[in-house]
């Protein structure tokens, strides 16, 4: 099974689509398959996803985060791992790629992130503005020192406690 890749679009600057991408407890709003999402720090979430019936849980752990750049994630005591990757296109115009696997045979995964990040680019240029932000630098799943980011994140908060 291969990696599973999508690209989206979105009328909104690099900045507005990151913050919000942060706020991994806002997801249920615009991924139909996830359900809920609780975060016990910075680096660490708890995901049920599922329809109907028929959810699982499972862990998260971000990897690395730049601010602006990327988010990486792997699934604690699994074989998932992704990333969101953000390119700014023009002042208000941002591309988002993310890449998740593994990949499923019946190709369930792609039309899944595809139709949750078309719902994310709804999401966020329906609101035009993100819900909250968190612009820390993460590196092998370490929270870097605030001393250590660049100084345009100064002031940003984890909602979350």
């Amino acid at each position: 099974m291969s990696t599973i890749e999508e690209t989206v679009q979105i009328a909104v600057p690099v900045r507005t689509a990151y913050n919000q991408w942060t706020q991994f407890t806002v997801f249920p709003r615009f991924m139909a398959a996830v359900r809920d999402v609780e975060q016990f720090k910075p680096t660490l979430t708890r995901w049920t996803v599922g329809r109907g019936p028929v959810h699982r849980e499972f862990l998260v752990e971000i990897t690395e985060q730049r601010p602006d750049t990327v988010v990486r994630w792997r699934v604690l005591g699994g074989r998932g791992h992704g990333e969101a990757a953000f390119l700014s296109l023009a002042p208000d115009r941002t591309s988002l790629t993310v890449r998740v696997g593994p990949g499923d045979p019946l190709g369930v995964t792609r039309r899944v992130l595809g139709a949750s990040l078309a719902h994310f680019r709804e999401f966020i240029e329906g609101v035009g503005e993100e819900t909250g932000a968190w612009r820390h630098t993460v590196r092998d799943g370490h929270v870097l020192p605030a001393e250590a980011e660049p100084s345009r994140s100064h002031g940003a908060h984890w909602p979350h406690g």
